[in-house]
Order: C-alpha cells, then structure tokens, then sequence
C-alpha cells in the first residue's frame, strides 16, 4: 500500500512518514502543494494524508485539481482549524475525512484504513495471515509454522506486501515501488538481496514464496499449513 503524504511542518512530517513506513507502508512525502499535486497526477495512491495550509499551492486547491483531474484517491485532510465550517469546506473539496492537529498517530492510522478499506471494499487488518506466517502491523511480530521470527524493517516491509497479495506475482518493480518508494532500476539487485534474507528466516526451502523467471514472485501458503 502506498501513501502520499502532504505537509510543510517538517516535525509533523518525519512523524507521520515514519508512523506508516513502520506500519508497513510505502510512503512519498511532499513539503508543499505543487510537489504534493505533480506526485498526485504521476503516481496511483491508495491514500493522501493533506495539510490544508501549505505553501504554494494550498491543500483545498491540490485536492479540487486532483478530483479534477478524476482522480479518486482517498484523501484525509489534516488541519489546526478545527470548527465544523472548515471541516465542511475540506469535505466539500473532495476530501474524505478530516482530522485537526493535534492528533495521535494511532488514530490517524486508523482513519488512513478506514479509507483504504472503503475504497478498496476490503479490509485493510492491522493482522496479515497466509498459511502458517503471521505478521501484526502493530506489534511488529511476526510469526512462522507458529515460532517467533525477527525480521529487519525493509524485509518486515517485504513480508507485509506478500502477504497483501499472497497467491498472486508480485513483480520487482511493484516491490520496489510500494516497498523502497523508487522507479524500477534495471541495474539494482536490492530485491534479491532482501528476499535472500527474508527466506533464509522463514521460506529456507522455498515452499513458501515461489519465484517465477520473467514474472517474480508468489507468496503461497503451504499446503500442510
């Protein structure tokens, strides 16, 4: 899953970009309007978290141009101004929720699911199960044929977007998109190197994530599980 993240406040910014990377999210961070709309209009978000202040060009105007441009991207704004009339104006915008500043992160994850649930009409669990691994988003645990495992952030990242599409081929571009935020570079073994690790701790005989030449790979459970 990834998630564009729209905010000048650098504090505010490093906080909610590092919340949902450790939740297992991909995330872009744009530091003012026009950056937010160009990476808006490039790229397919399953999220958009918007401050409604924002240099250049301001959050309610980003949005109206994204829906514009149909763009249907759910969007919660993020604002101090917290009476009901511009809580209104940010829905009337197109935004799809509102959340004032100060908020807590536990609560703005769970409104960034709650959007992605809607819009996906499937449920975005804080709990991700194929056969006999189990991975919490919460906890950060992980389990495997039912023992604990400990795995490094980027290969926790790298189990969570397998098991979100577990029995489909997930190609390295998509990998490298929705797990390391970057444009597929022919020249880089990173997935290899990571997915080498992550096998080594829970798939060492390779039942489990089936690589397929040309395609890449396939998260299966296994059928004694």
């Amino acid at each position: 899953m990834r998630v564009l993240v729209v905010e000048d406040d650098a504090k505010i910014a490093s906080f909610v970009v590092r919340g949902l990377k450790q939740a297992g999210y991909a995330v872009d961070h744009a530091p003012d309007g026009d950056t937010g709309l160009a990476l808006g209009r490039s790229t397919d978000y399953d999220a958009a978290i918007i401050d409604v202040m924002l240099p250049a060009l301001d959050g309610i105007s980003l949005v109206k141009r994204l829906r514009g441009d149909r763009r249907t991207v759910p969007v919660l704004f993020l604002s101090a101004k917290g009476s009901v009339d511009d809580r209104v104006r940010g829905l009337q915008a197109g935004g799809d929720d509102y959340l004032t500043k100060p908020f807590a992160f536990s609560e703005l994850l769970a409104r960034v699911q709650a959007l992605i649930r809607r819009a996906t009409s499937a449920p975005e669990a804080t709990r991700l199960t194929a056969g006999d691994v189990t991975l919490d988003l919460v906890s950060r645990e992980v389990t495997c044929a039912g023992r604990p495992v400990e795995l490094q952030p980027r290969e926790f990242s790298l189990l969570a977007f397998l098991l979100r599409h577990a029995g489909r081929p997930v190609s390295k571009t998509m990998i490298l998109e929705h797990v390391w935020d970057y444009s597929f570079d022919p020249q880089t073994n990173v997935v290899d190197v990571v997915m080498s690790r992550l096998r080594a701790k829970i798939d060492p005989d390779h039942s489990r994530i089936e690589t397929t030449r040309g395609v890449g790979y396939t998260f299966r459970a296994r059928p004694d599980a």
